[in-house]
């Protein structure tokens, strides 16, 4: 496996000290930072910058040809947010303000400690990761279309709410910072983490892992893997999934379940962005893109102690909500005919015609299970299929076995009506039943079959209801 790129764009050493540059660059890789270039004249830095885009720039002020006080202006102002770090022997005051009002980022005094240049630099990353996603964030959010579509082909849907989701993943994908997955079971948690890594052009593998019971030695053996020797049985050593994942992404589901032990070592992962595995005193560095999931509230997990707040606030740097089936009514069509032609396919059958009455029916229930359960619904309703229109008694099975025999309206705020409001007059019953079947009927489409469900009543005591209806108003002064 080829050694990690950090950062993912290189950061520019200039100095004409070659001895010196030689240094900084051992220093640097040894911290992890191996993605480096070196330039030993300050009149080429301009030529540099036209091939390459930089994270960072440590910038010597004193050189012969080309002096680093009239190469800060340059960079800056072919590249303003590129964090820049002059590093010299003048130790003056005035000399250090100049820089600073001219742009730089930071000013250090050679000779500088290692801990002290690293520090530094590290700052200097994270300024420009933020700056970076600031400018993303910006431009998705003034555009109406997505640059990268082919990114969420797996997640079907025409849902206007779900299609900004969309554009914040895209704008928050290329920067290396955690994102937080939330939502409840079933609404496809891990699509969205694998559409999270493709729109982020990462070269690396995704490598996705359940952590849900995992005890803090299968968790640690498991992510981090082992050296020979660490454990009875350690005959071999072995490489865990964040090595796997170098220069990908390590997606970390049901991470509410991880217990207090283990939430220690992935805050040393996702904070140092380093771990050490089992039995090895080195700490090995990554730069893996970490993205967790959870069906749990974290925040309550946090505030009863059972969930560190620490690393809360870490993993949710970004915070993706996917929101339930229920609240995308408007993808139901789309996700029925594509789970029923998947599984034709996938039984060797015929893809059988739904009746238009079953988009209805499934608009009336709230499926707890999401997504998910709608395609094992589809299965089931498949496997039984014999030919013709596809049945809907599957499906009306599997409602009834959830909440009973009759679709009940899924929980959603709704205003109350007028004639439940103290100020206003009750109607008679009559005209109290005219409002409810009028409703039921808006509820359904007018699919009279699911508006006598849903009001509980035969299809037959509608029908009297309505022609009863039709004639008051046709024989109405």
């Amino acid at each position: 496996m080829s050694k990690p790129v950090f950062p993912v764009h290189p950061v520019l050493l200039v100095d004409d000290d070659k001895d010196l540059l030689r240094s900084y660059v051992y220093t640097l890789r040894a911290d992890g930072i191996t993605n480096v270039i070196t330039c030993e004249d300050g009149a080429e830095v301009e030529a540099v910058m036209k091939e390459h885009e930089f994270d960072a720039v440590l910038l010597d002020l004193n050189m012969p040809c080309l002096s680093g006080r009239d190469v800060l202006p340059l960079i800056l102002q072919r590249n303003p947010d590129l964090p820049v770090i002059v590093v010299t022997g003048v130790d003056e005051v005035d000399t250090a303000v100049k820089c600073m009002r001219a742009g730089a980022f930071d000013y250090m005094v050679k000779p500088v400690p290692e801990e002290h240049l690293l520090a530094g630099l590290r700052r200097a990353l994270d300024v420009r990761d933020v700056r970076r996603e600031n400018t993303l964030l910006t431009r998705h959010l003034l555009s109406t279309e997505l640059t990268q579509p082919e990114a969420f082909n797996d997640l079907l849907t025409c849902d206007a709410n779900m299609r900004s989701l969309f554009q914040y993943i895209e704008a928050i994908a290329g920067t290396p910072q955690p994102i937080l997955v939330t939502g409840e079971t079933g609404v496809g948690k891990e699509l969205i983490a694998r559409a999270i890594h493709l729109a982020s052009g990462r070269k690396g593998e995704f490598v996705p892992v359940n952590i849900a019971g995992l005890d803090d030695n299968v968790f640690s053996d498991t992510l981090f893997g082992h050296v020979k020797g660490a454990f009875t049985g350690a005959v071999e050593p072995r490489k865990g999934l964040i090595e796997r994942a170098e220069g990908g992404t390590l997606f970390l589901d049901e991470i509410g379940d991880l217990n207090s032990m283990s939430q220690v070592k992935l805050l040393r992962l996702v904070q140092e962005r380093e771990y050490f595995a089992l039995g090895s005193d080195s700490a090995k560095r990554t730069n893996a893109r970490i993205v967790v999931a959870t069906n749990r509230n974290l925040q309550v997990l946090q505030r009863s102690g059972d969930f560190r707040e620490d690393l809360y606030f870490r993993l949710r740097s970004h915070h993706v909500n996917v929101p339930p089936l229920r609240e995308r009514r408007g993808d139901l069509h789309l996700l029925l005919d594509h789970f029923l032609a998947r599984s034709a396919t996938d039984m060797n059958k015929k893809k059988p015609t739904p009746p238009p009455e079953l988009v209805t029916l499934l608009s009336i229930y709230s499926f707890p299970g999401n997504i998910r359960e709608l395609q094992a619904m589809c299965y089931d309703a498949v496997s039984t299929h014999k030919g013709g229109v596809l049945s809907m008694n599957t499906f009306r099975d599997a409602i009834a076995r959830e909440q009973g025999s009759v679709p009940e309206i899924p929980s959603i705020s709704t205003p109350a009506p007028d004639f439940l409001n103290p100020e206003h007059p009750l109607p008679s019953i009559r005209q109290a039943e005219r409002l409810l079947i009028e409703e039921a009927l808006r509820r359904t489409d007018g699919n009279q079959t699911m508006a006598s469900q849903l009001l509980g009543i035969t299809r037959q005591t509608l029908n009297r209801h309505l022609k009863n209806k039709r004639s008051e108003e046709e024989n109405a002064p």
